[in-house]
């Protein structure tokens, strides 16, 4: 069998099992969309940064950051433990502002609550971050020194429990939406994947490959 028939029948099943192998076993992919958190509710996992003020100023004792634990409970100086189960923000902002005006007169609170989100892939420093609901994907890869020359910014994975939910970053409004817009929480992990060949871009190749070699056995006749 001459070398360019050869070449034509192997070229095929080469080229085939490559892209088998570049799509890899994966990740399950969610069927569920991400939802919007409308409400922004507390959950385990998240940390609350909470400020108090009064006509004297900052009350640097009652200030600081709490994190919210397994059984939804939160513990704050004078109050003690404080159960944050089904609480939005604003309700645990009232509360606490109740609680304080007992002792402090028209004390001020602000709450805001931090997400722990791993940033994963291809950053500067992958790790785990504290991070405001209100910062979009691009804030938080840039809090983990940015993204590295090899990612892939446009084809962004969520991964939350076991599931996978892609994060299509091509239009403008999704990229500078905020995680609590897209619907990110505490313990997702956002990886940043690297720059690979797609399965599309082994079909591509095939068609080319089979073009070229039936190019050259024409010529060979």
């Amino acid at each position: 069998m001459p070398n360019a028939q050869r070449l034509l029948l192997t070229a095929p099943l080469v080229l085939a099992l490559c892209a088998a192998c570049a799509s890899g076993p994966g990740m399950r992919t969610a069927t569920t969309p991400l939802q919007a958190d409308t409400a922004l509710a507390l959950r385990p996992g998240d940390v609350i940064r909470i400020q108090v003020w009064d006509q004297r100023g900052p009350q640097n004792a009652l200030s600081g950051e709490f994190p919210i634990d397994e059984n939804h409970n939160l513990l704050f100086p004078i109050m003690g433990e404080v159960s944050v189960r089904d609480m939005s923000v604003q309700e645990l902002r009232t509360r606490i502002r109740a609680e304080l005006g007992r002792l402090f007169a028209q004390p001020y609170v602000a709450v805001v609550p931090l997400f722990r989100v791993a940033v994963l892939g291809e950053v500067m420093r992958p790790g785990l971050y504290s991070v405001d609901p209100t910062l979009s994907v691009y804030d938080v890869i840039a809090l983990a020194g940015g993204a590295l020359r090899s990612a892939n910014e446009r084809n962004l994975r969520l991964i939350r429990g076991g599931e996978l939910h892609p994060l299509n970053l091509s239009a403008v409004s999704i990229a500078q939406s905020t995680l609590r817009e897209l619907g990110v929480r505490s313990g997702d992990q956002l990886l940043v994947p690297r720059k690979t060949v797609t399965r599309e871009d082994w079909a591509l190749l095939l068609q080319i490959a089979n073009l070229a070699i039936s190019i050259i056995v024409f010529l060979q006749r």
